[in-house]
């Protein structure tokens, strides 16, 4: 188990290789307040003083602090030639620097966080890591928080106890991470703000270590007994005392190993029943133990998620492809494949089917069958016409001269007209299409060919030909669809097989009459009606009141005689019979002419357009430039996968006998 640290370890600089922790490290987070006496409990795990003193807030940038234990210095020279010193320690940040004078450290961390932070008292998110090497340390891996502090100093935000406190929750929630305490013991412990942030992310005291720092600085006649016995408030890890180093030592320069002396000394004489379970020495080996075993619980799970991101990693960096080697061969695959996906989208066998919307072939059936097919079915054969156009078309067909039977001319001039209607949503259905096939090239893009948004700049160019092709189709098409039209009414067929006789029709209109009157006796009362009744526009005029004919208009109220209803009726029903004739064929043939001049002519033409449109030696280069965000997420991405598989060899280096 003692080489469980030094993996977690090892992990850590892995990872921070890449710039991002994906993965939750176990290790210790050291809470407390402002001036609790954090950074001297550290100092005492180390044997060494090493971190920035002063007034106010000290520790302004977490300090990830990993301590290695190794042989001592005599024993390490027999077996290799490393390091020439009992005690070192080297920062992230200064690649192979190693710094045997803990003052230099001392000074480093502060230069360092003043490059970051500033130098009047702000705070950075940004961790500093600094590995300590000592054979008078055990294995430990801590990370020093800034002390929560409530009235902002300097150059810090009005904000700046938030942030704090976000910080801190940042790395205690970590699930993986224990949390070290630190509470002076000569404050209420009921009001300490690190228990109270432990207990928001750690309800159960699960992974909740007590610290009580400055046990020599409680009031006369007044001991920690019961806070130290857990008595006041139960912590489930366990809670230890210690005796901090005073300014007075400091300033005196009073040796660490001095000082444990006098903890020791001190422990007895107060507290000589909790002697043995307090101190600096005591928490070291307790925050050793609690951490192997912390690390042993978090392993199973920790190689999994390293597994399961490395198959995720994976994935994404063959998503980005590899660098463009063969320019020619990887354009004519990227246009081959496009025309491809654009094809089989038409047909329905793209590999990338929506659910959640119509799109490609199916689109352009329903606009056929369903969107153009309705919109003709609720076009009214005689929409638009009154029997007074009707009658008016038939006197103008007639001349000067009273008409015998119902003239051809009105019946042709009428059904012309109705016919002129089936042109704009023929037009309409054109448009349709049209726009659905240039959806189909979005979809494409998004879908299909994901190797085509590597490179903006082909995709773009591959967009703009398919669009030019459309574009060049779209004019030819609607010609052809005008001439449907124009082929209509052209010539009207009224010996087309499925057009009734206009004399079986007029005979038809005579029976129904017939029927309907009772006798003749309705025909002659019409007949005198009509006699009765001067006609329209031939009434005797005031006298000096001067008549335009012209001006005078048939009435539309006026009822129709049974000639008229009958002429009306007739030129109705030829009308309605020729209609639906043609309406059935331009249903049919609109859909035809699309496709042939539109839809297929594009999926036989569009690889050769591409290919002839860019398929270029001066554009190849250009054409293929990968975008800046396409080749950084790769690098990224690759780096990261690297790191990954680091991970997992390290993590496989551990037996299952190790754990326990």
């Amino acid at each position: 188990m003692e080489t469980l640290i030094p993996t977690i370890n090892r992990l850590q600089e892995v990872f921070l290789t890449v710039g991002a922790e994906i993965i939750q490290l176990p290790q210790i987070v050291v809470v407390g307040s402002q001036s609790s006496g954090k950074s001297s409990v550290l100092e005492s795990l180390v044997g060494r003083d090493f971190l920035p003193r002063g007034s106010g807030i000290v520790t302004r940038r977490p300090l990830v602090l990993q301590l290695v234990n190794v042989a001592p210095l005599q024993e390490r020279l027999k077996i290799e030639n490393g390091v020439k010193a009992e005690e070192w320690g080297t920062f992230l940040h200064c690649k192979n620097q190693i710094f045997t004078d803990f003052q230099e450290i001392r000074r480093e961390i502060e230069a360092e966080t003043e490059r970051s932070s500033g130098d009047n008292k702000g705070i950075s998110p940004e961790p500093m890591y600094l590995k300590i090497f000592s054979p008078k340390v055990l294995n430990l891996t801590l990370v020093d928080l800034p002390g929560i502090t409530k009235v902002p100093v300097g150059d810090q935000p009005e904000d700046i106890e938030a942030q704090v406190q976000e910080m801190i929750l940042s790395f205690i929630s970590n699930p993986n991470s224990l949390i070290l305490s630190v509470s002076p013991a000569n404050s209420d412990l009921a009001t300490s703000d690190a228990l109270k942030l432990a207990r928001e992310v750690d309800p159960d005291g699960r992974r909740t270590l007590l610290v009580v720092s400055k046990l020599d600085l409680m009031d006369a006649g007044t001991d920690a007994l019961e806070v130290l016995l857990g008595r006041v408030i139960p912590v489930r890890l366990g809670i230890i005392g210690v005796v901090n180093r005073s300014q007075h030592d400091i300033n005196t320069q009073k040796s660490l190993e001095d000082s444990m002396k006098d903890e020791q000394a001190f422990l007895q004489r107060h507290y000589p029943s909790l002697a043995s379970r307090a101190g600096s020495h005591y928490l070291a080996k307790t925050l050793s133990r609690l951490l192997m075993h912390h690390i042993r619980d978090c392993l199973p799970d920790l190689k999994t998620r390293v597994t399961v991101l490395s198959a995720q990693y994976q994935a994404r960096l063959n998503s980005y492809g590899q660098p463009v080697e063969d320019h020619s061969a990887t354009l004519l695959q990227i246009v081959t494949k496009f025309a491809s996906d654009y094809c089989n989208t038409i047909e329905g066998t793209a590999r990338y089917i929506q659910t959640s919307e119509l799109c490609g072939g199916a689109r352009i059936c329903y606009i056929f069958h369903e969107t153009f097919g309705r919109t003709l079915q609720s076009i009214d054969p005689l929409g638009g016409l009154t029997e007074l156009d009707i009658l008016t078309a038939i006197r103008n067909a007639t001349g000067p001269r009273p008409a015998l039977f119902v003239p051809e001319v009105s019946f042709e001039l009428l059904v012309k007209r109705q016919i002129k209607r089936l042109e704009e949503p023929s037009l309409r259905c054109v448009e349709l299409v049209h726009e659905e096939l240039q959806r189909i090239i979005q979809h494409c893009s998004s879908f299909s060919t994901q190797e085509l948004l590597r490179f903006p700049k082909l995709h773009d160019s591959i967009v703009e030909v398919v669009t030019g092709l459309l574009r060049k189709r779209l004019p030819i098409t609607n010609e052809m669809v005008h001439s449907l039209i124009a082929i209509e009414l052209a010539y009207i067929n009224t010996k087309h097989p499925d057009f009734t006789d206009a004399a079986q029709v007029s005979a038809s209109v005579n029976s129904q009459q017939a029927e309907a009157l009772d006798g003749g006796k309705r025909w002659k009362n019409e007949k005198v009606a009509e006699e009765k009744v001067p006609p329209a526009g031939f009434g005797s005029p005031s006298k000096g009141q001067a008549i335009n004919l012209l001006d005078t208009a048939v009435p539309a109220s006026r009822k129709l005689s049974a000639r008229e209803q009958r002429d009306c009726e007739v030129i109705q029903r030829l009308i309605k019979c020729y209609f639906l004739i043609v309406r059935k064929s331009i249903q049919d043939s609109v859909p035809k002419t699309v496709m042939h001049f539109l839809v297929n002519f594009v999926k036989e033409h569009l690889q050769s357009e591409l290919v002839g449109q860019l398929y270029k030696q001066p554009l190849l280069q250009e054409l293929l430039i990968e975008s800046q965000d396409t080749a950084q997420q790769r690098t990224e991405v690759a780096q990261m996968l690297e790191a990954l598989k680091k991970a997992s060899n390290i993590i496989s280096e551990i037996r299952e006998t190790h754990l326990w």
